[in-house]
Order: C-alpha cells, then structure tokens, then sequence
C-alpha cells in the first residue's frame, strides 16, 4: 500500500466517511483558486469540524511527512492554495460557527470557515459590523492568513489590525493561543502579527478572536471625477491631512470607468474618479462634505456628487465592486490577472501613471484600480492563457510594477499576499530579513509540511 492510501486510511479511522475524500471532482475543485497559475490536484481533501479534528490530521501528516494546504473558499489571488506538492488539502467549510459575540467588548470569536457576509449578518443584531472588506465573501481564516484589506482599510485597518487572538494548530500537531482578549500587550512577542500574513506555511489557523465596530449612526457616499490621476491623489493627501475621517476613498481610472458605463450602462465622465464615503453623525458629516468639496474644488475636480439614500449609495459602489465582473464581460474567453502592490501615498500617482504608460506600450488590456488612502493600488489585465506572448507581456508588467513600487519605498503586494505568484520578490523586497524568515518557518516546521513552496522559498 502507498503513503497516500495509508494516510487516507488513517484519516478515515479519525474522521466521519464523508469528510475524507478522494473523489476526482472534489480533488478538482481543491486545486485551484482565484489566480491565473495552473491548477494542480491534492490526494486528499478533508473536511474537519472542530481543533481537535484538525489537530490529528496535521499528525497523521506529520507522521507521514504529507504537505497540508489549508483552504478557505478559494478566492486567494496569487496561487496561494494550490497544492503544487499533492498531499492535504484540508477545507475549512464545516467549521464555520460564530462562537460568541461579546458586544461591550467590540470582539467576536469565530471559526475559520466563517465568512465576512455570515459574520455581518448576525452583528447586525448587536449594531456591530466587521470593517475588513477584500471584495469576494472570502472566509476569516484565509483573510486572516492572507492578511487582507480593502475599501475601508484607510480608517478601520488592514486584518491585523483586528486580530486580537489565534488558535493555531502547529506543523507537529501542537495547539497554541498567539494573543488574548485585551486591547493591547506588551507581554512577549508579537504572534498574532506573525500568524497573520504567514498564508498556511506556519500552521493552521483554528479560531479567531477579532476587533468590531459600531455601525455608523449616518453614512454619504460621493463620486469626483479629475482631468488627472495626480489631480485626484493630491485631493486625497489634502483631505487626510485636513484630518476630515474618510471611510473609503478609491480611486478609479478612466479605461475602468469606461468599462463599467459598458457593464452597468451608467453614464459617469470617463476621466479618473475618485469614489469616497464618510461615515459619522449627521450633523458632522454635512461638515465634512462640505469641507471635502472645498478641498477637492482647489485640486480641479470636474464633477462631484453625494449619495445619502442606501439604495442610491449601493448603486454609486456598484461601479467600484463589479469592476473585475465588468472587465470579465467585456473580455470573453480571456482570463483575468489581478496584481497589487503599495507605496507611500505620495508616489501612488506616479506608480499608476508608470503602470498605465507600461500596459499601453505592451499592448494589455485592462485597468488600475487602488485604495489611494493607503497607496495601495491594482492592476486588472485580461489575458489569453493560451497566447505566450501574452503571457510574457503578462509577466513583464507584473514584474515592471513591482520593480518600480521596491525602488520607492513600497511592497510588491498590499494584501493580495505572496503565494507563488510574488515569490521572486521576497529577497529583493526584505534582503537579509527573508533569512530571518526562513529560520523561523524552519524552526516552526522543519519537514516543510504546511503549505509547502509557498510565500519563501527555502534554500537547502
């Protein structure tokens, strides 16, 4: 009998008949995710209900040196699930319980396979909501992993920022806690800081303690359209430094803008849009508006409105949010590549110029999209997999915007993560700190079980 048939025995002796499984169609579902990189199979996918059951497979794993890659629901966009190395996949869709809430504390405690619209849902009846919004309904724990942002991150934080506590279960099997209840610690390392981001290659993330917000008693949406991206940045540097508290404020532009006035037959300038909401009390935010037209009238904007009505507010987001749908449609029989990186907020102007400029000359389809309060922005490229040298063009941009985000200052990825896809660039981004890196996933997983190949490499 071969490793992959005794480890699929024992998995069986500790798991129900249904949550191990070596079915061609689910093998097939496990081997891919979000991203443009080739898909590739694992042996085996199981489906664990609690920390106790995740805890013997990662033994059995260990035991047998298998690799183990944990996957939440797929939408990781750099390749980061993709079992190159077979072994484990282990799906975290069973455990998906909202543990508690703890509303006059402003904390949740939930499972990994908990969702961001399944945890909204039930804090809603509290008046809490979570901040952290990537886009796709992307589960906590992959968040977690991955360290994802979004659309609010300008005034709520990134996912670290809501991390408070961590049952992880290590490579050996081992469970531990990696934080506490409390709002701040300055009791011994930092591990929750170290978990999140490590996407899988430390251990398996079981249960999450996170940080929540009150909803907003009064929320305005607005629309500002620019001659230019440099004119549309420095709007936003002037309104941050007039410390008026923006929410969101995303910046789009015009090829994407003329994509979703195909998608969503909206009729918006075709120029670089900025798409901001304020969130407060009433009385306010009628300041706050005020004072941003002002700011954005000095900086040349073209055309401003506000949206107070939730149903006129969700129609103005539409845009930004169905933008990867409305490139998709617009591009049948093309995939689509998604990048990101992040820079000082004062060189994002440049870098979206420099990735325009770069993408035109190459001939690529697609549009620049960012969280300009962060600096964080994304290159959206429709490409066919089957053309090489689109490919390779494909590549080139890629490694163009990169280079260029290093050169000042930046990182070659905000909050998609590294996975395979932003690899290459580890050692030129951190130098001698990767090897740092490298001691401590040895330390933590010396058979390189956990989601193996992934975020570093390691030399031996």
């Amino acid at each position: 009998m071969n490793v992959t048939l005794n480890v699929f025995e024992e998995l069986k002796g500790i798991l129900k008949d249904e949550q191990v499984t070596m079915n061609e169609t689910i093998l097939q579902q496990h081997s891919k995710d979000e991203s443009y990189h080739t898909p590739h199979t694992p042996d085996i996918v199981v489906y664990p209900e609690s920390s106790a059951e995740v805890r013997e497979i990662v033994k059995v794993a260990d035991k047998h040196g298998v690799p183990i890659v944990p996957f939440g629901v797929g939408s990781s966009l750099e390749g980061h699930v993709i079992p190159y190395d077979k072994g484990i996949t282990i799906d975290f869709t069973l455990m998906n319980k909202i543990l508690e809430v703890r509303e006059k504390d402003f904390l949740v405690k939930v499972q990994p396979g908990v969702t961001r619209m399944q945890l909204n849902k039930e804090l809603k009846k509290y008046g809490l909501f979570f901040s952290v919004d990537p886009g796709a309904d992307a589960t906590l724990g992959g968040m977690a992993a991955t360290n994802a942002s979004g659309t609010t991150s300008v005034r709520y934080g990134v996912m670290r920022d809501q991390v408070r506590d961590l049952e992880v279960v290590l490579p050996d099997g081992e469970i531990i806690h990696t934080g506490n209840m409390a709002q701040k610690s300055s009791s011994g390392y930092n591990l929750n800081s170290l978990f999140v981001g490590s996407e899988g290659t430390l251990g398996c993330i079981t249960e999450l303690t996170l940080k929540v917000f009150g909803i907003p008693e009064h929320i305005v949406a607005g629309r500002a359209s620019f001659p230019t991206v440099d004119d549309a940045v420095a709007a936003v540097v002037s309104t941050l430094q007039a410390g008026v508290p923006i929410a969101r404020v995303e910046l789009v532009d015009e090829i994407s803008i003329r994509q979703t006035n195909l998608y969503n037959e909206t009729t918006y300038e075709e120029q670089p849009t900025l798409f901001l909401e304020f969130h407060g009390n009433e009385p306010g935010l009628k300041h706050d508006v005020e004072f941003t037209k002002e700011i954005v009238a000095d900086h040349g904007c073209k055309e401003i409105a506000f949206e107070e009505d939730n149903a006129a507010r969700n129609k103005l987001w539409e845009a930004r949010h169905t933008l990867a749908y409305a490139f998709i449609h617009g591009h049948p029989g093309r995939k689509q590549m998604v990048t990101d990186v992040c820079v000082p907020i004062t060189e994002l102007a440049g870098a979206i110029k420099h990735a325009r400029n770069t993408m035109d000359e190459l001939g690529l389809n697609g549009g620049l999209l960012g969280h300009v309060g962060d600096g964080n922005y994304h290159a959206i490229v429709m490409i066919d997999l089957n053309d090489e040298e689109e490919l390779w063009k494909a590549d080139r941009l890629n490694e163009d915007i990169v280079e260029y985000a290093l050169a000042r200052g930046g990182t070659c990825t905000g909050e998609h993560g590294v996975g395979i896809g932003k690899m290459k660039y580890q050692e030129r981004e951190h130098g001698k700190a990767l090897q740092v890196m490298e001691k401590i996933k040895l330390a933590l997983d010396p058979k390189e079980i956990m989601n193996p190949h992934k975020l570093i490499h390691l030399k031996k």
